[in-house]
């Protein structure tokens, strides 16, 4: 029988956790307040500063680990849509509510022009466009979707959604869900109002990754 992977003990244990504080805590400051001094972080999470610099290089590196996690919950989330092999618009709108939970939108555009991205997450940034596209086309073709609209149409009004705040967390959360169902029904309308002005561009959206 093959046993259980040991547990990490002693000073790796209390590194752990301390990333786990670390990483908490700067997803509540930053995305709060993206230009926060790293210190807040830190005094949030309970740890001294040392404890912080000896996981990460700086603030752009914190800020870095939070936005490249929340693509990695992202991809994993459209692969998982895409693969379902159901309905296609339930494949599309289960999508929706499962990112709007985890707020992969505060923790990618919120953060956007905060920090210079790497490679490795702009070739990430490219996977989400091409698979977000990939799963939207497949409602479009169901007849369900109206036509006017784009995939960066949609994450546009999924980055709205991440702005919505009020009292605690679960009633935040709460109220995206609600947002979101409104959102889904104006997606679904099957005598929509024709939409002013022209969609965002994929080069307007990329400029946004330019750290000033």
């Amino acid at each position: 029988m093959a046993s259980n992977p040991a547990r990490p003990r002693g000073r790796q244990a209390q590194a752990a956790h301390n990333d786990e504080l670390i990483l908490q805590a700067a997803r509540e400051v930053f995305l709060a307040d993206p230009a926060a001094p790293i210190s807040a972080v830190a005094e949030r999470a309970g740890v001294g500063i040392g404890a912080l610099y000896h996981r990460y290089a700086g603030k752009e590196d914190l800020l870095r680990t939070l936005c490249r996690n929340g693509q990695q919950v992202y991809l994993a989330e459209v692969q998982r849509a895409l693969r379902s092999g159901g309905d296609p618009w339930e494949a599309f709108t289960g999508f929706l509510r499962r990112i709007v939970a985890a707020n992969t939108h505060g923790l990618t555009v919120r953060l956007a022009g905060t920090f210079e991205p790497t490679a490795e997450q702009m070739t990430m940034a490219e996977q989400m466009r091409t698979l977000g596209t990939e799963l939207f086309e497949r409602a479009r073709a169901t007849g369900q979707l109206r036509p006017d609209v784009t995939w960066l149409d949609v994450e546009y009004l999924l980055e709205l959604l991440a702005g919505v705040k009020l009292g605690h967390p679960g009633r935040t959360a709460e109220l995206r869900q609600r947002h979101l169902a409104v959102i889904i029904d104006g997606l679904h309308a099957s005598q929509p109002t024709p939409l002013p002005a022209d969609p965002p561009s994929w080069r307007e959206q990329i400029e946004r990754w330019s750290a000033d």
